[in-house]
């Protein structure tokens, strides 16, 4: 009787390529944990989280294929599809609706069990306000959204060097409030 093959470290990464669930059982294993924690730092939601986890290793198994070792390591592979895959949530209809419509007893909630900076206890917001709007963007996405400047360059539909220039100008102009 053949059984299937042994997984080890060695062959980890052929044995997923080649769709062995016992490969991927084994990837869960080593890695959800980790990327759980990252799903729910971006996300901030534990159920929405947990979703997203499950999405990210049928995506992870589904894309198998493109995975080159020659690239990186595979956790940071995963890492990347999975941080993708959250931020392509935070940016859709869905996401944007389910935060319109969600009721008040579980915004009261997330209010209080939240510890998120809010940029209101010290007038950031009026401060910001003071900085002409395409700096105002650049901080808002860097800042409150957490994108990189190569991913507000391309939300924004403009040049990596413009936004660097930008986000500085605005940082020099803060500073100069703050001193």
């Amino acid at each position: 009787m053949q059984g299937s093959p042994k997984i080890t470290e060695d062959n980890l990464i052929e044995e997923f390529k080649a769709g062995n669930k016992a490969a991927l059982n084994y990837i869960y294993e080593a890695y959800s944990g980790a990327l759980y924690g990252t799903i729910i730092k971006i996300t901030g939601n534990e159920e929405q989280s947990r979703d997203l986890l499950q999405e990210a290793f049928v995506k992870i198994w589904k894309k198998a294929d493109n995975y080159d070792p020659g690239k990186g390591a595979l956790y940071t592979w995963m890492i990347n599809l999975t941080r993708n895959l959250c931020i392509d949530y935070l940016r859709s209809k869905k996401f944007k609706n389910s935060q319109k419509n969600q009721t008040l007893d579980n915004h009261v909630y997330s209010l209080e069990s939240s510890r998120r900076f809010d940029p209101q206890h010290i007038g950031l917001n009026e401060l910001l306000k003071r900085l002409p709007d395409e700096q105002q963007q650049v901080i808002y996405f860097s800042y409150f959204q957490g994108y990189t400047q190569k991913e507000i360059s391309e939300e924004l539909n403009i040049p990596l060097g413009t936004v660097k220039s930008r986000a500085k100008a605005a940082l020099e102009k803060l500073k100069r409030v703050f001193n």
